[in-house]
Formats: structure tokens, C-alpha cells, sequence
């Protein structure tokens, strides 16, 4: 995530781009899987700057969305019409809602940029684009948050769109919050329930919980020692579902705090459970069988990390297998804000495919079933 981006995002004031459009011919008020193989070269070059055929469930609808900067880019209205998730708009704030329940998507027209949030939790990456007078968002919003698969061809440049399936468990949304005007606490993280495992389903809610009331925690004593004549202090927190599926919730807890100074500071928690019986499963328990795991993933971090152009030493290996999160087809890996970089590159992600780590082929969730 850019975390300077992320300050300006909670600091400046939002401005209004342009008087929005009717809802109507496709247009939005306010508008001026498996992780797929990578895409041929020639094919990638063809296609720059095309314009992409968008299906869905299989069927061509009149929508289309456009190849730029190597990515796919799909306009909002293709979520609400074709896909069917509901749209709502706040004209006060420039932004739209879209979707519901814990994959909820808020993304806000400002004047210096289109910010994407899941609950509370800043998508620096998944921003929107304004091109041609149309929102659009990247497809991959879809893919890695939003319960969808994206079949692409760059070939014949059609998208295909499917729903994946998800695991039959209930994940609801609850809120700390705390909101004193002058340092207001505002967390929001997930909570699980419909296992059958009732057991299982208290050890993941009660280890969220913790986190969660710890950071709270910190924040209080924060607080109580701010004196009346210094700035507003403030404490937010977010959560985003990465991968729940095969039997694997995994989830990424993000918390904020500014205290005064130049900036504020966040802290990353990451979780990755087992249905089954609620273990929080590590780094070992989905790729131990490559007995190289660990020494692969330090060659390839150390030397990952050292073209990082903020690094700034001390890598030496793993010191956990706690900091990883799951997307379909991959893992990714993090390192805390000022681990071995500066500031401005905020949590240092670096992504592995299952067949990276697993050459045999072999799938990581083989031991949990």
C-alpha cells in the first residue's frame, strides 16, 4: 500500500470533480481465481490501450472495458448491471457504495484522486480511474476481494467473469469505537459465524478480538496523555477478506494511529485459519512439503527487498510465518512499516504463486480436508 497517498487520503479535504449525470444509459451520478498465467507478450502489446469485451457468467453484455498500463479496467456500471451488485451514491461526498455484507466496496471521487475502501481498509492499490467521462475500477477488484474470477483473453479481448464459489460461513462486521472529538477511535474487523465447529469458530473470533482490543488498548493510554493544546489525535482500523475458499479463511487487519508529528503510523495483522478446527495456520503448514520452502522464500526476499529503493538493511531471514496473506493462487508476504524500509514504502508485499513454492504441483490446502 502507498502510505504517503494513504496520509493525503485521511487529511485533505474531498472536492467535487464535476455535477454528476442522470442514472441512466449505463452512466453513474458524479462521472466526468486462480491467479491467471501471465499474459503473452505479443498479445499484451496488441492489445494496449484496447478496448475489452466484458462477459458475464459466460454471456456477452453490452458493456466493455479497456486494456491500459497492463491492467483491465472495468466501468462501475458493469458491477451494477451486469453482475447485479447494487449501487449507491453520495452526492455530498462524491462516492459510491457498491455491493454488501464484509466485500462492500467504497470508492470516493476527490480531487486529487479515486480512493477504494472494504471496510475501513484503504485498496491504494485498486484505486478508480475517471477515462472517457466513465468511472472504472481495475478487474482485479474483483478477483481479489469481491468473490469473482476473471477468465481474459488478450487475443480475442473478452473478459470472462465468473462467481466463485465461497465457503458456507457468515462473516459479519462489528465496530470499536470510541468517539471523544478530539482523538476518536473508530476500528471495524470481522467476526465469523455458522461453522459447525462452534469451537473452532470462537478460537478465530476470539483471536481477531484480541488484536483488535490491543490496539484499542494502545490507543486509550495514547490518549490519556495528550495534552488539550495539541492537534486532534486519531485511531482508525480496517479489514479486508483475501481468500475464503477450500476450506481457508484468510483475512488482513490494518490500524492506523496519528499522534501528532509529521505523520501517523499503521501496523498490519494478518490471519490465515483453518475451517476445520480454527488453527491459524502458518507459512509451514501449507508449504512444508517442499522441505526448501523457507531457504527458497529467503533468497528470492533478500534479494526482493534489496532492489527495494528504501531499504534499509537488517534482513537476515523469516523471523515469522505469521505475516502472509492468501489470494487465489498466491501468497503474499509483508513486513511491517520501517522493518528494513523507509517510511514511504509503506508495508513491503511480495507475492509468490503456490507453484513457486510448491514445484510438485501439489495443492497447500492437501493436509486440511
Amino acid at each position: 500500500m502507498n502510505i504517503m497517498l494513504k496520509e493525503q487520503v485521511r487529511k485533505w479535504s474531498a472536492g467535487v470533480l464535476a455535477a454528476g449525470m442522470l442514472l441512466s444509459g449505463g452512466w453513474l451520478p458524479g462521472e466526468t481465481g486462480e491467479a491467471a498465467a501471465a499474459p503473452d507478450p505479443a498479445a499484451q502489446s496488441k492489445a494496449a490501450n484496447s478496448v475489452i469485451v466484458l462477459k458475464a457468467d459466460g454471456k456477452v453484455t453490452n458493456q466493455t472495458g479497456l486494456y491500459q498500463d497492463g491492467k483491465v479496467w472495468v466501468p462501475v456500471t458493469f458491477l451494477r448491471d451486469s453482475l447485479g451488485m447494487g449501487i449507491s451514491y453520495d452526492k455530498a461526498n462524491n462516492a459510491y457504495t457498491i455491493g454488501k455484507g464484509y466485500n462492500q466496496v467504497r470508492i470516493e471521487v476527490l480531487e486529487y484522486g479515486i480512493s477504494t475502501y472494504v471496510n475501513n481498509y484503504y485498496l491504494g492499490d485498486y484505486d478508480g480511474r475517471m477515462m472517457n467521462n466513465r468511472l472504472y475500477v481495475p478487474a482485479e477488484l474483483l478477483s481479489d476481494y469481491l468473490g469473482y474470477k476473471g477468465d481474459l483473453s488478450l487475443a480475442t479481448g473478452r473478459l470472462n467473469v465468473l462467481k466463485q464459489a465461497q465457503n458456507a460461513i457468515t462473516i459479519t462486521t462489528e465496530v470499536y469505537a470510541s468517539d471523544r472529538e478530539d482523538a476518536p477511535i473508530r476500528i471495524e474487523y470481522p467476526q465469523i459465524s455458522g461453522l459447525a465447529n462452534s469451537e473452532a469458530q470462537q478460537t478465530m473470533n476470539s483471536m481477531i478480538k484480541q488484536s483488535v482490543q490491543k490496539f484499542a488498548d494502545a490507543s486509550k493510554e495514547q490518549i490519556s496523555r495528550k495534552a488539550e493544546d495539541e492537534r486532534p489525535y486519531e485511531f482508525d482500523g480496517g479489514y479486508v477478506i483475501t481468500y475464503n475458499r477450500n476450506g481457508v479463511l484468510s483475512l488482513v487487519l490494518d490500524q492506523y494511529s496519528y499522534t501528532g508529528g509529521a505523520h501517523g503510523m499503521s501496523y498490519r495483522d494478518a490471519y490465515t485459519f483453518s475451517l476445520k478446527d480454527g488453527k491459524r495456520l502458518l507459512l509451514g503448514d501449507l508449504f512444508g512439503a517442499n522441505p526448501n520452502y523457507k531457504k527458497e522464500l529467503n533468497a528470492k526476499l533478500s534479494k526482493q527487498l534489496k532492489a527495494e529503493g528504501g531499504y534499509l538493511g537488517g534482513f537476515t531471514g523469516l523471523n515469522t510465518e505469521k505475516c502472509f496473506y492468501l489470494k487465489d493462487g498466491r501468497a503474499v508476504l509483508f513486513f511491517q512499516v520501517y522493518e528494513y524500509t523507509a517510511y514511504a514504502s509503506g508495508f513491503p508485499e511480495f507475492t509468490f504463486t503456490f507453484r513457486e513454492l510448491l514445484p510438485d504441483g501439489s495443492s497447500p490446502f492437501v493436509k486440511l480436508k
